[in-house]
């Protein structure tokens, strides 16, 4: 006989939930942004704990791309090399969305988290060993992948909010006005500036010293040579001017050389004609090993 429930023999009827698996929420993505409501990263404790998976998942990253190359490579792969150009136009704070290669996502779901973690830092008006740890964490990977929405306001943050109340070490703060004088003078194609950085911070520091002076007489050899001596960071910044460079000493071999040995061509832009020929736009004649940039009209 049915119950007054319509269940048999007085039994309840079964939940059809009970089959359902619970969802597995990634930790990185469960926590929301501060400037949208999400006040959990407010508290310290919650903050050290994100952090540390943060960590985890850039260890795992890391660790998952086995050689340094492969490595590299997928730095490489997340850059935003088609970013719109910043030299006139002040860098926004907030943080696009990345493209995703197929096996960078985790790289990917770390830097918003770590947008994430800077905004409950923020929040919070934390300014202690901590803080300074996780900015000059995102600072670092950020470079390394060229997101410069990332990196430049984690440096005047940096700089302006937390040094004045809790001071980094020498070695770091060095490091950090590195990066800053050379976006500047890089990225943002800004030498006065990049200069009176340097000036006002004391930066002592005779890479950036010689980096600055290539730049400022547009010296592509001397540039490339201490591209190759500076550390992986600093390199990342120098490649915002690289091209611009190269393209100068290709005016002034336009300007200087009737024709030039393709071997010499190459080694000074340091770059393969096809590089040149593709992505520089040079419209040059290949004759042999020789390379005829003008032609003498007769007379």
């Amino acid at each position: 006989m049915r119950g007054r429930g319509g269940a048999r023999g007085g039994r309840a009827p079964s939940a059809p939930w009970s089959r359902l698996k619970p969802v597995e929420l990634d930790p990185l993505e469960s926590m929301g942004l501060p400037s949208k409501g999400d006040n959990r990263l407010l508290d310290f404790k919650t903050q050290e704990r994100y952090y540390t998976k943060i960590i985890e998942r850039y260890m795992t990253f890391c660790s998952d791309a086995g050689e340094r190359d492969e490595l590299l490579r997928r730095f490489a792969s997340l850059h935003l090399s088609d970013g719109p150009n910043t030299a006139s136009h002040p860098v926004p704070v907030s943080v696009p969305v990345l493209p995703i290669p197929g096996n960078s996502k985790s790289l990917t779901d770390v830097l918003s988290a770590l947008r994430k973690l800077r905004e409950g830092i923020v929040a919070s008006k934390r300014t202690d060993d901590f803080a300074i740890q996780a900015y000059l964490f995102c600072i670092r990977l950020s470079v390394l992948v060229k997101h410069y929405e990332s990196y430049h306001p984690a440096i005047l943050h940096l700089l302006y909010r937390i040094q004045p109340l809790h001071g980094m070490t020498t070695v770091e703060l060095n490091e950090v006005l590195s990066y800053l004088v050379l976006d500047t003078a890089c990225r943002r194609n800004n030498l006065g500036e990049a200069f009176a950085l340097r000036h006002r911070y004391r930066l002592k520091d005779a890479k950036v010293d010689a980096l600055l002076d290539a730049l400022t007489h547009d010296n592509y050899i001397e540039f490339k040579r201490l591209k190759h001596r500076v550390d992986g960071h600093r390199a990342k910044l120098l490649e915002f001017a690289e091209e611009p460079m190269r393209r100068h000493l290709l005016k002034c071999f336009g300007r200087t050389y009737l024709s030039v040995d393709l071997p010499f061509l190459e080694t000074c832009a340091d770059a393969s004609w096809a590089h040149l020929t593709a992505e520089d736009g040079v419209g040059w004649e290949l004759d042999g090993s020789k390379v005829v940039i003008r032609k003498v009209k007769a007379r």
